[in-house]
């Protein structure tokens, strides 16, 4: 009997949004945000060239807030200026899609 393949169909409302962030410092750069409950592990970002970090993600539509952990220090995005203080008193970045 042959094992029938498992076909993964994206969400046709979801959209994808690149995420970057320049740094030449860094040796790990991950996204956390409560589009994947701020978990810093499990979205890691590739480095490019350029000593640009880079991941796609395909996201419904919405409002999203995230930040970017750089080698474990949670940061903001310095090149979006849409920021909400968070419940720690600190800021998150925000987009909508």
């Amino acid at each position: 009997m042959e094992k029938k393949k498992t076909v993964k169909i994206k969400n046709p409302s979801a959209k994808k949004v690149i995420f970057s962030l320049k740094d030449s410092n860094a040796n790990s750069i991950s996204l956390a945000g409560d589009f994947n409950d701020w978990d810093a592990d499990s979205v890691v970002m590739k480095k490019m060239r350029g000593n640009v970090w880079k991941k796609d993600l395909y996201l419904e539509p919405g409002t999203y807030q995230y930040k970017f952990v750089v080698d474990g220090q949670w940061t903001i995005d310095p090149d979006n200026n849409q920021i909400v203080t968070n419940s720690f008193g600190s800021e998150n970045s925000v987009f909508e899609v």
